[in-house]
């Protein structure tokens, strides 16, 4: 017993004179704002020692606050991306000539994701209750084609093609007490939906590995991400499902994998984006400029260049003035090849 209190004693000293450093930090008993808990996102403190990079502007959409989404890169490395509440689709060149592919509509646009054979799958949100669809549209937006009708009663919010043609999507229903969405994966002959997640709290956004074996998925209410594990497209292998993170403040959105297996999660009124290795544990973060003040905080996605790490991340202002802006930083990896360009 004696020896064991001679050795809990330095400890003990230690973690007071820790708890002593702290309260004078926070001038003794009063609680004071710092560098490290002021401005409206502080960043959480078991994610302040992760790599950190500031994005830099790279192009300007608009002055308005417009929420811009789905950004997705096609073969001729045009920028794809749309604005959920006018319902439009754009093409940025790689030359930066901005073009409006779909016109306004009320579809509601959330995601993109592109064929291999040109068109665009466009996820839509509809009346935000009942009424989400998918479409899909020619590279220049002619030759629309429902492939989920309004009828079906999804809420229809993010999708990410296999290796075989088929998608995955997100339905965007539910709360914290009523988790009435999940996910579902729709057959290369877009025929056949079958269920692979139930009852999650507005599932967002979505993703899989190099290998196509794991699927990616965050849960937006309850600020979750989880791992699930594919026997084949709709069979999850036992024991397969896991929540690999626990998201601290608003809002996991949507996110992208890299050729190393790494996942950037956009997050949603955070004004940055985290970074996960293949094994869903956290190794960096990109931080949008303006975020201290309140700016530049509806980060909602982002797209990799196909051979290249270079990151493009769509985000706006909302009213706050700064409008709708891609924001440009380089990851961890090359882009992962994506079914468009197989």
């Amino acid at each position: 017993m004696k020896r064991l209190l001679r050795l809990a004693f330095p400890v003990a000293m230690v973690l007071l004179g820790a708890a002593g450093l702290h309260a004078q930090e926070s001038g003794g008993s009063e609680l004071r704002y710092g560098p490290t808990n002021s401005g409206p996102v502080p960043i959480p403190p078991a994610e302040r020692g992760l790599a950190t990079v500031v994005a830099e502007p790279w192009f300007k959409v608009s002055d308005q606050g417009l929420q811009l989404e789905g950004p997705s890169f096609d073969r001729d490395n045009n920028l794809i991306f749309l604005e959920v509440f006018g319902g439009r689709v754009f093409k940025l060149t790689p030359e930066k000539t901005l073009s409006t592919i779909v016109p306004p509509n009320k579809l509601a646009p959330a995601g993109i994701a592109i064929h291999k054979d040109g068109r665009l799958f466009v996820a839509g949100l509809g009346n935000f209750k009942d009424t989400g669809s998918v479409i899909a549209v020619n590279s220049d937006g002619s030759g629309q084609e429902t492939i989920i009708p309004a009828s079906a009663g999804y809420l229809v919010d993010d999708l990410v093609f296999d290796s075989k043609g088929g998608f995955y999507f997100t339905d965007f229903r539910g709360s914290t007490s009523e988790p009435t969405g999940g996910v579902y994966y729709v057959s290369p002959d877009f025929k056949v939906v079958t269920p692979i997640l139930k009852n999650m709290a507005v599932a967002n956004g979505i993703s899989l590995s190099p290998n196509g074996k794991e699927l990616w998925v965050t849960e937006l209410s309850r600020g979750l991400l989880h791992r699930v594990e594919l026997e084949d497209p709709t069979t999850i292998a036992p024991y397969g499902t896991a929540i690999a993170y626990h998201f601290t403040g608003p809002a996991p959105d949507s996110m992208r994998a890299d050729s190393d297996g790494n996942l950037y999660v956009a997050m949603y009124m955070q004004g940055r984006v985290l970074v996960f290795n293949r094994s869903g544990i956290p190794i960096g973060q990109i931080l949008i400029p303006g975020r201290d003040e309140g700016h530049n905080l509806r980060t909602t996605s982002l797209a990799i260049r196909p051979g290249t790490n270079d990151l493009y991340i769509v985000t706006n202002d909302a009213a706050g003035g700064m409008g709708a802006t891609i924001f440009h930083a380089k990851g961890f990896a090359k882009a992962l090849p994506l079914y468009s360009h197989r």
